[in-house]
């Protein structure tokens, strides 16, 4: 079942119990999910669809932190839609886990102590292994401590 009809069929349950917001905010996540399968022009992957609704909660958390002090409608409404798109996307790696495929990564390259020199190298191979499944900041962030 593809995350547009787990996301159609919330929204229906949503509308069933009357839930405005809710119901708005999945209404939005379908629509984007929709315009990304027609944009393809075939099916969405899993990966895919969970890149979809990663930047809606980027882009909703960006409305958040934009929005003037004063206007807590602007922040209730963002709030909230995070947290209903975050009911359909996996949870992201932790740092311990990211550390552990750093260290795989590393064995794979024979490297033992990281060097800034090698960053691009080890990046290369990494990214592809947390796509879709961490943040590429917490990624570099991490990495980068590690190279201390």
């Amino acid at each position: 079942m593809s995350k547009i009809d787990v996301v159609r069929a919330a929204m229906m349950e949503a509308m069933k119990s009357r839930d405005k917001a809710r119901k708005d905010a999945l209404s939005m996540l379908l629509s984007a999910l929709k315009n990304a399968q027609i944009d393809k022009r075939e099916p969405l992957t899993e990966a895919e669809e969970n890149a979809v609704v990663k930047k809606e909660i980027k882009q909703c958390q960006e409305t958040y932190d934009m929005a003037p002090a004063d206007r807590t409608d602007i922040k209730e409404e963002a709030a909230g839609r995070i947290a209903v798109y975050k009911e359909f996307v996996p949870e992201d790696m932790s740092v311990e886990q990211i550390q552990e495929v750093i260290a795989s990564v590393l064995a794979q390259l024979g490297i033992e102590k990281p060097a800034p020199a090698d960053k691009g190298k080890i990046m290369k191979v990494l990214m592809p292994l947390v796509k879709g499944r961490a943040d590429g900041k917490v990624v570099n962030e991490t990495l980068a401590a590690m190279m201390k």
